[in-house]
């Protein structure tokens, strides 16, 4: 199996095809418990005229199309904090572990409490965070 780093890589991948795309650079993949890539997306809010197009949004329908709806075995990689809308969507899924890189002061799920994500739900936060914090914060700059 690959280590979180190694994991949250590819989704830095999927980060850099919303930023083409010219999409906010959020990535998220979905890892079973045998280690095997079970979905991979990124942000897609404007390619597809849809506000709850976040890259975690997208991930959990498709793996939700390989294992189930229930994804306690598996693991979100996510290069940004998730925020309170698929915090939700992830604890309905049940996934059993979620790691990612930078934090969201402004609209991530720890702000609010008690947490969306199942009890279960193990989180682990800050892997490669300046990679993937960089990479939105660059975004925005060119932006504004």
């Amino acid at each position: 199996m690959k280590t979180d780093e190694e994991y949250m890589r590819m989704a830095l991948q999927e980060a850099h095809k919303a930023e083409e795309d010219g999409e906010i650079p959020i990535g998220a993949v979905i890892v079973d418990k045998q280690g095997l890539c079970v979905a991979r997306s990124h942000n897609q809010t404007e390619m597809l005229h849809d506000v709850t197009a976040h890259a975690e949004m997208l991930a959990l329908t498709i793996a939700a199309e390989e294992c189930g709806k229930y994804l306690t075995d598996c693991t979100l990689f996510v290069t940004v904090e998730p925020c309170i809308m698929c915090a939700g969507a992830i604890g309905w899924a049940q996934v059993g572990r979620v790691v990612y890189g930078a934090t969201d002061p402004k609209r991530g799920f720890s702000l609010f409490s008690p947490s969306p994500l199942h009890p279960k739900c193990v989180v682990t936060a800050g892997i490669l965070a300046d990679d993937c914090g960089k990479l939105v914060s660059d975004f925005f700059k060119r932006k504004r």
